[in-house]
C-alpha cells in the first residue's frame, strides 16, 4: 500500500477533478442517492437543538436535511474535502443572513477539530471508506464529539452486492481512454470498508466504543431515462473527468456503453432498480471529546 501522504495527495487531486460532475448532478444525486444514507439518519434519531456534523457532505443535500430537523436551536455543519462542492453547497442551501446549515472545506484527516465542535451526533453517507488515513480521520471526528455522542455512517460492503458500480465504470471506460488508477486492497475507494473486522479495528483505534456494523440492503430507484441515468453514474464516478473532457460523440458512446450493461437493472416504463449492499456503522465517542 502506498504511503499515506501519497494517497492523501491522490485523493485531493481526484476529488478536485471529480467535483464538477457531482456539482452538475447534485439535485439528481440528492434524490436517487438518499436511500444510501437514510438508515443512518434513522438510527441517529436527531432532535431539535442538537449540534450535528455531516462528514463528506458533498454538495450539501444531506446537511440541509439534517438542518431541517435540528435548527434553529441546534446546528448542522457539513464538511468536505472538495472546495467546489462546498461552494456549491453554500450556494444551494445558505439562507439570507447566514441561516441554515454551515459548510466547511477541509481535510478531516489533518484538522485538529471541526469548526462548530463539540457535536452531539456525527453522520456520514458513503464517505468514510474514502479516507487515505481512516484512523486519523476518525480520530478527528471523535475529538470533535461530546463525550458519549453518537456516530452513524454508511459504506458499501463489496462488489458482489453492488454490481452496478463496476458495470458503470466498465461500460464507460472502453470509450474514454486512460482513467485514474483504481484503488487496490485497503486504499481509499468504494470497497475499502468491505471487511467489517477492519472497520471495527479502525474505529477502536480512533477511540470509539459501542461499535456496531450491520448489513443493510436497499435499491436505488432511478427513472426510465437511460441518457440521464448513465450520465449521472459516469459523472459521479472515476470516469467523470475523462467524460467531461471528451468530445460529445465520445460522451454519447460512453453513455451507450453503460446503458447496455445496465439493461438488466431496467424495467421499461418503470425505471432502474440498482441493488445496493451497505454497512450501517454505529458507534459512540469515548470520554475524551473536545471541551
Amino acid at each position: 500500500m502506498e504511503e499515506t501522504a501519497t494517497l492523501r495527495a491522490r485523493n485531493s487531486d481526484f476529488w478536485a477533478r471529480t467535483a464538477p460532475g457531482w456539482v452538475h448532478q447534485a439535485d439528481r444525486h440528492d434524490e436517487i442517492g438518499r436511500p444510501m444514507g437514510a438508515v443512518a439518519l434513522d438510527w441517529l434519531r436527531l432532535q431539535a437543538g442538537e449540534r450535528v456534523l455531516d462528514v463528506g457532505c458533498g454538495c450539501g443535500g444531506t446537511t440541509a436535511e439534517i438542518a431541517r430537523v435540528v435548527t434553529p436551536l441546534g446546528s448542522a455543519v457539513g464538511l468536505d474535502l472538495a472546495e467546489a462542492m462546498v461552494a456549491t453547497a453554500r450556494h444551494r442551501f445558505t439562507a439570507p443572513g447566514g441561516a441554515g446549515p454551515r459548510f466547511v472545506a477541509g481535510d478531516i484527516e489533518t484538522l485538529d477539530a471541526v469548526p462548530g465542535a463539540p457535536f452531539d451526533a456525527v453522520y456520514s453517507r458513503m464517505a468514510l471508506m474514502l479516507l487515505a488515513d481512516p484512523v486519523a480521520g476518525l480520530t478527528t471526528v471523535r475529538r470533535s464529539m461530546r463525550a458519549g455522542a453518537r456516530l452513524a455512517a454508511t459504506a458499501f460492503r463489496d462488489g458482489r452486492v453492488n454490481p452496478w458500480l463496476s458495470t458503470a465504470l466498465l461500460g464507460a471506460a472502453a470509450h474514454l481512454g486512460p482513467l485514474p488508477p483504481l484503488p487496490i486492497g485497503d486504499e481509499p475507494g468504494p470497497f475499502a470498508f468491505a471487511d467489517p473486522a477492519r472497520v471495527t479495528r479502525l474505529l477502536t483505534a480512533a477511540g470509539f466504543t459501542d461499535i456496531g456494523i450491520h448489513p443493510y440492503d436497499v435499491a436505488l430507484e432511478a427513472p426510465d431515462d437511460p441518457e440521464v441515468v448513465t450520465e449521472w453514474l459516469i459523472e459521479i464516478g472515476p470516469a467523470g473527468a475523462a467524460y467531461r473532457d471528451a468530445e460529445p460523440h465520445i460522451q454519447g458512446q460512453a453513455r451507450a456503453g453503460v446503458g447496455r450493461l445496465l439493461e438488466r437493472f431496467l424495467t421499461t416504463g418503470t425505471g432502474y432498480r440498482l441493488p445496493t449492499g451497505l454497512w450501517l456503522i454505529t458507534a459512540r465517542s469515548d470520554g475524551t471529546s473536545t471541551p
